[in-house]
């Protein structure tokens, strides 16, 4: 074995190594945190300012950490953050973890990776590990940010090693976290995929799962949200479909779910949110055009699931013109407008199109979200407004996230016309008759 990469190993092993991470967003500061946990010196970087002046204080701003606990590592020394990208000739390993968009074309941006590899490039030192979490499409680890690093004169492989590991992370799931979630491996080499492995052994508790190269571990975090996001496009042509036909969407699910075997329950809504869902598949469709490849499966899926939205509003157009009631200067009631339930994460959330398409059609909206107090949108300002009171003048209610906090009972009993795009109603007892699905 190459003696850099012992002496890593060894390093890693004895937790005498320090460990670096760029981006401390809702990747990055949970595995900085988990790697100070598990014993090691860390040093998280960011470009904004505020995120490292909160961390520096010990201050949490993201929802899956435990705030005495970051508290406690700050105070011990276990971990900091800085705006000095020249730390990266401290460390010996250091995670990228920073965004990775579509522009309006949906087009992958990793200008982000690029820039922020640039800047490891200009300190990067032998027998140092460097292992890119954002998510991408197959070929960025070994195409942009290989090439980038050897202009510093090193060579992968041989003086310092690079992976890539793709970052799981559910905000809000009680079950699994940064910590127990398994981990799945690609290194440029085998002993780049065996230091990077060592590592994350050394950090997490979900096993560790060793793939052949990078391009394989971006292909699989690519697999793996593209699953969810063409699945979810069946639901949501289900529930069209269902709409159309006077039949129960979620009762159809419900009978569906009792099979023992393949089948799998994705539920319909009001479309897609969050950080990986709506974005990553595209970063496929993307690279496939390369290879003269069209992925029509996907992109349909996405017609689709971009087009719930506009659904939604047009169902409650329907709903108040049954009721004798205009969608023009109607005064609209969302609750919800975190991507999904019992979290503050907006990002992609399709809530926000709902509102765009609601006042483009003269819709006078407010929102209740106990989570988001206020936003801002398109250049301009929301504020939560109280439920209890906003409910009495309201024409009609929304419910387009899911919050365990609200007192759904009420809800349907308060609202003049409910509409109920999350099943969010479902256990409701009283005024069944009042409840309008998607």
């Amino acid at each position: 074995m190459n003696p850099l990469a012992e002496n890593l190993i060894e390093k890693i092993s004895n937790k005498t190594a320090t460990v670096g991470v760029v981006g401390l967003g809702y990747v990055g500061l949970p595995l900085a945190v988990e790697k100070a946990k598990a014993g090691y010196k860390v040093i998280g970087f960011d470009v904004q300012d505020q995120k490292v002046e909160l961390v520096n204080k010990g201050h949490n701003y993201i929802g899956d950490i435990i705030d005495e606990e970051l508290a406690d590592l700050v105070k011990s020394g276990k971990l900091k953050a800085t705006t000095d990208f020249s730390f990266v000739k401290e460390v010996d390993c250091v995670a990228i973890a920073v965004p990775t968009p579509l522009d309006k074309f949906k087009q992958p941006d990793v200008s982000y990776v690029e820039s922020s590899t640039k800047d490891i490039a200009k300190y990067l030192h032998r027998g140092m590990l460097v292992v890119l979490e954002s998510t991408t499409y197959p070929g960025t680890t070994e195409e942009i940010v290989k090439p980038i690093l050897e202009q510093s004169g090193l060579k992968c492989g041989e003086d310092f090693f690079l992976a890539f590991s793709p970052e799981r992370v559910d905000p809000g799931n009680k079950l699994f976290k940064t910590k127990n979630t398994p981990k799945v491996v690609g290194g440029c080499t085998e002993e780049c995929t065996k230091v990077a492995a060592t590592l994350y052994r050394s950090v997490l508790e979900g096993e560790v799962f060793e793939v052949s190269s990078p391009a394989v571990a971006e292909m699989e975090k690519i697999l793996e949200n593209t699953f969810r996001h063409i699945n979810i496009g069946l639901a949501n042509e289900m529930a069209i479909l269902c709409k159309k036909m006077g039949i129960d969407i979620w009762e159809v699910i419900e009978a569906a779910k009792t099979k023992p075997y393949g089948f799998m329950a994705f539920y319909p809504g009001p479309g897609l949110g969050g950080h990986c869902i709506p974005l990553d598949p595209f970063y496929l469709t993307y690279k496939a055009r390369e290879y003269d490849y069209h992925t029509r499966l996907i992109e349909t899926a996405g017609e689709i699931n971009d087009f719930m939205p506009e659904f939604v509003v047009d169902n409650a157009m329907r709903l108040l013109n049954g009721h004798k009631k205009a969608l023009n200067g109607a005064n609209v009631l969302l609750m919800g407008v975190a991507y999904k339930k019992d979290i503050d994460d907006m990002r992609e959330s399709p809530a926000l199109k709902v509102i765009e398409h609601l006042e483009k059609n003269g819709a006078n909206v407010i929102y209740n979200d106990p989570y988001v107090p206020e936003f801002k949108h398109a250049g301009k300002e929301y504020t939560s407004v109280n439920w209890e009171e906003a409910i009495k003048t309201a024409d009609i209610v929304l419910i387009t996230t899911d919050h365990s906090d609200y007192d759904y009972e009420r809800i349907v009993k308060e609202a003049a016309l409910l509409y109920d795009t999350r099943n969010a109603t479902k256990e409701v007892k009283n005024n069944r008759e009042k409840i309008h699905k998607l």
